[in-house]
């Protein structure tokens, strides 16, 4: 069976918003396959990331099609 690939965006980038988009979709089955960062030329702290997960069945929920993106507070500095 062919693997499925879910895709995470992260609009600010953390150690705490990594790890909670990490533990949440392993927590639901799938694996950890790869984080890619976008980082702008201003700055060597990332702007975005996206976390990818894959699994090899194919028994996926409506709640794991559903867009995710995990912000900051608005309180965050940037």
């Amino acid at each position: 069976m062919a693997p499925r690939y879910k895709f995470v965006e992260l609009s600010t980038v953390t150690d705490e918003t990594l790890e909670q988009a990490v533990n949440e979709w392993v927590a639901r089955g799938w694996e950890l396959d790869d984080i890619r960062f976008v980082v702008t030329e201003h700055s060597r702290r990332p702007a975005m990331a996206f976390v990818s997960f894959k699994r090899a069945d194919a028994a996926a929920t409506d709640a794991d099609s559903a867009p995710q993106v995990i912000a900051a507070p608005d309180n965050d500095v940037e």
